[in-house]
């Protein structure tokens, strides 16, 4: 009897500093996954090497031709879906998703445009100031271009951040609090890209909020609020525990609808596919109100037990087994 079960592929690895983190939300989406719906394969992508991991340690090697594999009793294994986990490149920046687009595989992020002007952070904030969302002023510099430090610190003040415009990770991000410290922190920058973003220092509350919608209806889940003794939310505070993380968000009922409004808002305009996360700066205006600022966009969050979206899917009183199959089922 034929399996009916549809064959799902989560596509991890990638090519950047976070290639182990994202096998780490493999793990945590296989462990979410309905596996009495679906046949689900972990298939890690770095480079060259595309391949199928098995539980027992074995590997299977991918066909880049129509993205299949032979499993262990020799019959071709076609997929039917792709949950993209890849934090950085080829994952979160287009790549894959134009693969994925040429061989009619359906996958769980947005399309190429979207994925490759969020992963832009200097293109997607002004993109998105043309629509009236808040974010912070900045400044792009390319690799080998000349800067006047005084000039930036007079346009965007001090203390500023420093950080690849064009990176999917927390790497290579700088607080700097004076002009003397721009170089420094540029250096680090462009190990990681070769187009580095300066912007604004932003003084307020960080929180981070995980949206979805279907063809029926839309999911926008409690907000995290995110404290840290660290300067800002850097790779240790985000992967090694030095941060505080409340669910839902110390935030006014007000400000709560704000933000959710602003998220379903901003996941229109970009016309979004799949779970994206958005990190806010809730700042004071002027008259003492709480404004509502864009930091970022991540449309591959990460997907551990620990991370930001499985803990907002179990706030709102969700399951991630059942937000992925929502997931999934909408696309066909």
């Amino acid at each position: 009897m034929k399996d009916l079960k549809r064959n799902i592929a989560i596509v991890c690895g990638g090519d950047s500093s976070e290639h182990d983190v994202s096998l780490r939300s493999a793990q945590g989406l296989y462990s979410f996954f309905d596996k009495e719906r679906y046949n689900v394969y972990i298939v890690d992508v770095k480079g060259q090497d595309w391949h199928v991991n098995y539980e027992d340690g074995d590997i299977a090697k991918i066909d880049r031709n129509d993205f299949s594999f032979i499993n262990k009793e020799g019959k071709a294994v076609v997929f039917d879906y792709a949950y993209i986990t890849i934090h950085g490149t080829p994952g979160e920046n287009g790549i894959m998703q134009g693969y994925f687009d040429l061989i009619h595989l359906p996958y769980s992020t947005s399309g190429v445009l979207v994925e490759a002007m969020t992963f832009n952070k200097y293109v997607l904030n002004n993109y998105l100031r043309g629509f009236g969302v808040n974010v912070a002023d900045s400044i792009l510099l390319r690799l080998g271009e000349s800067y006047d430090a005084a000039a930036i610190e007079k346009r965007l003040g001090m203390p500023v951040f420093v950080k690849p415009a064009a990176d999917g990770s927390s790497f290579g991000v700088s607080k700097v609090k004076n002009a003397d410290q721009l170089a420094p922190a540029l250096r680090v920058a462009f190990m990681e890209s070769n187009e580095v973003m300066i912007e604004g220092f932003m003084k307020g509350t960080e929180i981070s909020i995980g949206c979805y919608k279907t063809k029926d209806k839309t999911v926008v889940f409690p907000a995290t609020e995110v404290v840290t003794k660290n300067e800002f939310f850097d790779y240790d505070a985000k992967y090694n525990g030095q941060v505080q993380e409340i669910t839902p968000a110390r935030l006014s009922p007000e400000t709560a609808k704000k933000v959710a409004d602003e998220t379903s808002h901003i996941y229109d305009i970009l016309h979004c596919n799949g779970i994206i996360r958005i990190d806010y700066i809730i700042s004071k205006d002027a008259q003492g109100n709480d404004k509502v600022n864009m930091l970022e966009i991540n449309t591959t969050p990460g997907m551990t037990p620990t991370s930001f979206i499985p803990q907002q899917v179990k706030a709102a009183g969700l399951s991630m087994k059942d937000v992925l199959t929502d997931i999934i089922e909408n696309q066909f």
